[in-house]
């Protein structure tokens, strides 16, 4: 008998003592649990694993960005302001982002990452380091982690440029205030399997190219479901005349011939894979 108890407690008492202590300490955003953790702040990074997948690749030419698109109705004026680009979007002249999680809390931080390279250019009449925009940017994401009355951000950022100092950079950063250069990364739904992909297939000496046909090939990967132009946003980021950072915006029908490619890569890779079978 005393061993069944022990059993029934440790099955059924101790998990829900556990989901009681948690609840205790996840009402603010500053109170920090026993473990040292802030469910607040945890809690906006799951938010973030449920979003819509993001995923940039920088190369000695540029860098491509990819992601998934949520919002498909077709009652959308995918043409209105603020309606067109749902996932990437331009900072600065040099500077541009690719975002998972929360659109509204996005938006707010798109506006003070432009607000902020403005005023760096009024200020020094040079154009904003990538960096100190990553830098500056998640200083304001760690500051909703410490005050009171206040929740974390519930989006993460790829922020991608070049500058004359350090070239090409693509950063991430998270609701907690962390931020990182990386040579690829992805965010979003699936970016376990996006990230482990992208360890084993990443080459430093990979062309604009072909890292804009890995990208597509991963997204697709990593959210289990055929890629379509109209479920894609994509965007490349190269260096034109006197270094002038040139930023594009594809279009449905730029993007169609990249997705029948990879539909056609996928077939063919099925069929190996079924002949190769006993």
């Amino acid at each position: 008998k005393a061993y069944v108890l022990v059993c029934f407690i440790e099955t059924f008492i101790f998990p829900f003592l556990d989901i009681i202590m948690s609840r205790r300490y996840d009402s603010r955003t500053t109170i920090f649990s026993p473990e040292g953790r802030l469910f607040q702040v945890e809690y906006a990074v799951e938010a973030i694993s449920n979003a819509g997948a993001t995923i940039g690749i920088l190369t000695k030419e540029g860098i491509a960005l990819i992601a998934e698109k949520r919002i498909l109705s077709k009652l959308l004026d995918t043409k209105a302001v603020g309606v067109r680009r749902e996932k990437i979007h331009k900072l600065d002249d040099h500077i541009s982002c690719s975002v998972a999680g929360l659109t509204s809390d996005a938006n707010i931080l798109i506006n003070k990452c432009r607000l902020s390279a403005q005023q760096y250019l009024f200020s020094y009449q040079e154009p904003m380091p990538v960096e100190q925009l990553a830098r500056n940017l998640s200083d304001v994401k760690q500051g909703y982690t410490q005050f009171g009355g206040q929740r974390p951000f519930g989006v993460s950022m790829l922020i991608a440029g070049w500058d004359e100092h350090y070239g090409w950079q693509l950063y991430m950063t998270n609701p907690s205030g962390n931020y990182g250069g990386w040579q690829a990364m992805a965010i979003g739904s699936g970016n376990q399997v996006a990230n482990n992909m992208l360890k084993t297939d990443y080459k430093e000496d990979l062309t604009l190219t072909e890292a804009i046909a890995m990208a597509a090939r991963i997204l697709q990967k990593s959210i289990d479901q055929p890629l379509t132009p109209e479920k894609v946003e994509l965007a490349t980021l190269t260096l034109g005349d006197n270094n002038k950072v040139v930023f594009k915006i594809f279009e449905e029908e730029e993007i169609k011939p990249i997705m029948d490619k990879l539909k056609k890569d996928t077939e063919e890779e099925a069929a190996a894979g079924g002949e190769g079978a006993p």
